[in-house]
């Protein structure tokens, strides 16, 4: 068993820049691919991003690419979101992933094991 717990999320200013992290517990994240998904008020949770659990392959939505890094340090155990130029249209509460098994990163949510807590992340115009 896998347990995921985001940080890092909050209220900022369209244009600024948050940094999610995922901690992961009662395994290491070595050989799990990591996602980040997101859900705003009264929206179906979507994908934003994910990484493979050698982090040599990450995808991104189309809506955040070149402004999104996803990124996993195994030796934290733990994941990160970089989130740069936020607009309004972010907010959302932010999920983390885990997928088992030396997989490659997806966009489909029902490939994921583990699922956090979640995180609020607002950007406000």
């Amino acid at each position: 068993q896998v347990q995921l717990e985001e940080s890092g999320g909050g209220l900022v200013q369209a244009g600024g820049s948050l940094r999610l992290s995922c901690v992961a517990s009662g395994h290491t994240l070595l050989s799990y691919a990591v996602g980040w998904f997101r859900q705003a008020p009264r929206k179906e949770r979507e994908f934003v991003a994910s990484i493979g659990w050698g982090s040599s392959s990450t995808r991104y939505a189309d809506s955040v690419k070149g402004r999104f890094t996803i990124s996993k340090d195994n030796a934290k155990n733990t994941a990160y979101l970089q989130m740069n130029s936020l607009k309004p249209d972010d907010t959302a509460v932010y999920y983390c992933a885990a997928r088992s098994g030396f997989r490659s990163p997806t966009s489909y949510q029902d490939d994921y094991d583990y699922w956090g807590q979640g995180t609020q992340v607002t950007a406000s115009s």
